[in-house]
C-alpha cells in the first residue's frame, strides 16, 4: 500500500500534546532500576488507551505491546529506567515535577529515555489510525534494569521468552539522527593484597595503596594505546572507583581495588581487554587480580538473571536493510538526507545486535549529553518528528525487503 506521509506526519503533530503528557506522567513516577514497577503500569494503561491489539508484562517487569498478526516480527525498544537526580542543588527544576515550555520538556528520563516511549506508544495509534497494518507484528518494548545493566533485559526475552525480531529500533536519543553502531564496554576489577600494620612503622607492612599506585600510572598509560575503528572510534578506559581495606587512620592498608570502566572499539574482545591489564609489570609485580564485574540484582518483580558485565561492540552495514529502510523513511518524511552516526554511550544493542546477531538500528528523540544530567530535557518537536517516523518504519522495512 501507499504510505501517506503527509497525514502521518499530521497526524503525529495532533498528538503532540498527548505525548507531551503522557512522557511528563512517567517523568513523575520515579524509576531507577529495580524500581520500575509504577511506571510500567502507566504504560500499560497508555498502549491500551490507544489500541494496541496485545499488552503484556513479562517475568522480568518488561511490557510488551504489539500491534498487527502479520509474519515479519519487527521491534523497537525503550528502557524506561532511570538513573538518580544526584545533587538537587544542580537541577534548576523538580527533577520529577518537571517543566515545560512551547518547545521542551525538563525532567529526569525525558531523553534518556522515556521520550522514545512516547513517540512509539503514539506511533502506534498512527497506524491504528491511517491503517497502516500489514505483513508485519509490531512490538513496542519497555525495558528495565538497562541503566543498572544495559542489554540485561533483552538477554531475558530473547533466551528465556524466544522471541527474535527480524530487526530492532532502538529508541535512545539519536538527536533524530540515524545511528547504527556502538562501542562495547566491560566493568574490571584490580584486586592488590597487602599486609597491615602500625602506621608509626610501615616498613613492617606491605602497603596496597602504594601499590595500587604504581598500576595506576600503568593503566593510564596503556588508555592511551588502545585499539582504533574508522566508524566507531578508539576504545577508551578510565577508572571509576577505588576501594580500599585498613585497620585505622594509622595502619598501613592491607588491600585496594579499582572499578575500571573499559570501551571497547570494534576487534577488541573482553580477553584481550584483561590480559592487557594483566600483563602491565606493575600487576604482576603486587600480584593483582584482574576480573570482571557480575551483575545479579533482582528486578522489580524479584527475578534474578545473572550475567557478567560485558557488553559486546555491534554495528550494522551502511548498505543493510534496517538501514536503508530507515533512510527511505526519513526522506520520504522530511524531503531531506538524515544524518548516519553511531552512539558514544552504550544501548540494549550490546546483547539484541553484540550478543545474538539481530540487527539493531537507532532513531530517537532526545540528545546523548542530556543523558544523566542535571536539567535533562528534550524537544517537543523531536517527539513528532520519531513518532512519524516509527509509524513508516514497519512499511518501508517491507518494501525494502521486496528490493
Amino acid at each position: 500500500m501507499a504510505i501517506p506521509f503527509n497525514e502521518v506526519l499530521a497526524k503525529a503533530e495532533e498528538y503532540k500534546a498527548d505525548m507531551t503528557k503522557f512522557l511528563r506522567d512517567m517523568i513523575a513516577i520515579p524509576s531507577e532500576s529495580c524500581d520500575e514497577e509504577k511506571v510500567v503500569l502507566r504504560i500499560k494503561e497508555e498502549m491500551e488507551k490507544v489500541g494496541f491489539d496485545k499488552v503484556e508484562i513479562d517475568p522480568m517487569g518488561n511490557i510488551l505491546g504489539y500491534i498487527g498478526h502479520g509474519p515479519h516480527l519487527i521491534a523497537m525498544d525503550a528502557h524506561i529506567d532511570t538513573v538518580g537526580v544526584g545533587n538537587l542543588d544542580n537541577w534548576t527544576f523538580d527533577p520529577y515535577i518537571g517543566m515545560e515550555d512551547d518547545e521542551i520538556i525538563g525532567g529526569r528520563g525525558t531523553s534518556d529515555q522515556e521520550g522514545g516511549m512516547a513517540s512509539m506508544v503514539y506511533a502506534g495509534k498512527i497506524i491504528k489510525d491511517l491503517g497502516l497494518e500489514g505483513e508485519y507484528t509490531l512490538l513496542v518494548t519497555g525495558t528495565v534494569q538497562e541503566e543498572d545493566c544495559d542489554g540485561l533485559c533483552w538477554q531475558y526475552i530473547i533466551e528465556q521468552s524466544k522471541i527474535r525480531p527480524e530487526f530492532v529500533v532502538s529508541t535512545e536519543p539519536t538527536d533524530c539522527q540515524i545511528y547504527r553502531g556502538q562501542r562495547g564496554r566491560m566493568e574490571i576489577r584490580i584486586d592488590v593484597p597487602g599486609v597491615s600494620c602500625h602506621g608509626s612503622a610501615p616498613e613492617r607492612g606491605d602497603n596496597a595503596i602504594f601499590k595500587m599506585g604504581h598500576i595506576l600510572g600503568e593503566v593510564e598509560a596503556l588508555a592511551q594505546n588502545l585499539g582504533d575503528d574508522d566508524f566507531l572510534g578508539k576504545g577508551t578506559l578510565t577508572v571509576s572507583e577505588i576501594f580500599y581495606t585498613s585497620p585505622s587512620r594509622c595502619a598501613v592498608a592491607d588491600s585496594c581495588a579499582v572499578s575500571i570502566d573499559r570501551r571497547l572499539t570494534w576487534g577488541e574482545t573482553w580477553e584481550g581487554a584483561l590480559e592487557e591489564i594483566r600483563a602491565l609489570p606493575a600487576v604482576q609485580k603486587a600480584k593483582g587480580v584482574v576480573s570482571m564485574y557480575e551483575y545479579d540484582r533482582p528486578s522489580y518483580t524479584g527475578l534474578v538473571y545473572p550475567t557478567e558485565c560485558y557488553f559486546p561492540t555491534w554495528k550494522i552495514d551502511s548498505e543493510h536493510v534496517a538501514t536503508k529502510a530507515l533512510e527511505s523513511s526519513f526522506e520520504l518524511l522530511f524531503d531531506k538526507k538524515p544524518v548516519v552516526d553511531k552512539w558514544t554511550f552504550s544501548t540494549n544493542g550490546v546483547s539484541i545486535m553484540g550478543r545474538h546477531g539481530i540487527p539493531v538500528i537507532g532513531f530517537g528523540p532526545g540528545k546523548e549529553p542530556e543523558a544523566h544530567a542535571p536539567n535533562e530535557k528534550t524537544w517537543k518537536a523531536h517527539l513528532v518528528t520519531c513518532a512519524a517516523m516509527y509509524a513508516v518504519i514497519p512499511m518501508m522495512y517491507l518494501d525494502q525487503l521486496k528490493k
